[in-house]
């Protein structure tokens, strides 16, 4: 019997060494490593700045915090995603307005957008799950077509005319739809570089933005500098130069930026994530043709407009139910395969119940929810693994 763990990161000698070096230099924080990984970023998805945080769930709470959004305000978010997507929200004091799914489909209803929308929704935060962006353009249409409700509250927000965009892609990164990068096709696009995700830094993420009329991408760029740390004027490095000791502190702000020690890791495996994400396609590619032989549904990572990175390999069984898909996870675990679920609906969650949350809302959701089983899909996984993947699912159904 084989152990195939779930998702194990894809560390190897190349990333050991860069991290040794970063250690030997005597600098471990924010620093060179971490400016050149952003640099490195904004080159890889084509946009103007980059900025490297601790996590995803730092950038996307920081986009809402820059963007001035609080309470009072309204903010649409899937109600099938993981809770960093509306707990930033709640962290805002601003109201999460959850919409369902499309029928037999993991990507948010388009066509309920523009109903939810009223004069105090700021954003929407839609999710690239499991690696395959969103459709923008449907997205777009959406609050274009209610732009007239739109009450922007902040200097920033007036540089809008409609509702912002601000995009879940913390399983996006590397991905494209429609011709453009993740990072090109949101107003602001957070990343996340978590132990499980394509590129992982340990913990980590960033944020990106579209050029703007009248946004200094220069001026936005320190805004997420001065929010990450404390609101502090200078940096560690900057601090350390040569009578440079004195700094003023803008505002009580947050800590939450990335050390060098997670941009070394993070420099490596940009290196490498061209082939990361061709090995990820194979499997994906396999795992396909197993699900249709088998009459099974999967997330659609490829077709002529869409290139996901590949992220969750999120399978269907059909009229399963809760209970069956749980037995069948716990099949596959005695034989080895460590297996998921993404995601738990937030409304079937104590937190969202108590906060007048209800699951009926959201039948869809709870659809796709009850009998979806993820798959292992990681680069560690040798062409032996997927194929016992395959087999032991084939049997445990």
């Amino acid at each position: 019997m084989r152990t195939i763990p779930f998702s194990p990161p894809d560390i190897g000698e190349a990333e050991c060494n860069e991290v040794a070096e970063a250690l030997r230099s005597g600098w471990i924080t924010t620093g060179k490593r971490t400016k050149l990984f952003e640099q490195r970023l904004a080159e890889w998805i084509g946009a103007p700045k980059v900025v490297c945080l601790n996590s995803a769930t730092a950038a996307m709470e920081l986009c809402l915090r820059i963007l001035g959004i609080k309470d009072g305000d309204e903010v649409i978010v899937p109600a099938y995603t993981y809770t960093a997507t509306a707990s930033v929200v709640c962290h805002v004091g601003a109201t999460p307005i959850m919409i369902d799914v499309l029928k037999d489909s993991f990507e948010l209803d388009y066509d309920s957008i523009a109903g939810k929308i009223t004069k105090n929704t700021k954003a929407i935060m839609p999710v690239d799950i499991g690696g395959r962006m969103c459709d923008y353009k449907r997205i777009l249409a959406a609050i274009e077509s209610k732009k007239e409700l739109y009450s922007p509250s902040t200097e920033l927000q007036r540089l809008f005319d409609r509702v912002i965009v601000i995009a879940d892609s913390a399983h996006g990164f590397g991905a494209r739809r429609d011709g453009k990068n993740s990072g090109e096709a949101a107003d602001f696009t957070c990343f996340s570089f978590h132990a499980v995700k394509n590129l992982t830094t340990g913990e980590g993420g960033a944020a990106t933005w579209l050029p703007r009329e009248g946004l200094d991408n220069e001026w936005l760029y320190n805004q997420f500098m001065l929010f990450s740390l404390h609101g502090q004027n200078k940096d560690a490095f900057k601090k350390n130069q040569i009578g440079a000791w004195e700094y003023d502190i803008i505002y009580p702000a947050y800590k939450c930026n990335m050390t060098d020690i997670m941009a070394a890791i993070g420099l490596i495996q940009l290196d490498r994530y061209t082939d990361i994400l061709a090995r990820r396609r194979s499997i994906i590619e396999r795992y396909d043709e197993a699900a249709k032989s088998l009459g099974l549904s999967a997330l659609e990572h490829y077709s002529h407009n869409v290139q996901s990175s590949g992220h969750l390999y999120l399978l269907r069984i059909p009229n399963a139910t809760e209970t069956d898909r749980n037995a069948l996870i716990t099949r596959m675990a005695e034989r080895g395969v460590a297996t998921n679920v993404h995601y738990k609906p937030l409304p079937m969650m104590t937190a969202y119940k108590n906060m007048g949350y209800s699951m009926d809302d959201y039948p869809n959701a709870f659809c796709q929810y009850q009998n979806e089983i993820t798959l292992p899909l990681h680069t560690k996984l040798s062409d032996e693994d997927v194929q016992y993947v395959i087999d032991t699912l084939k049997d445990c159904l």
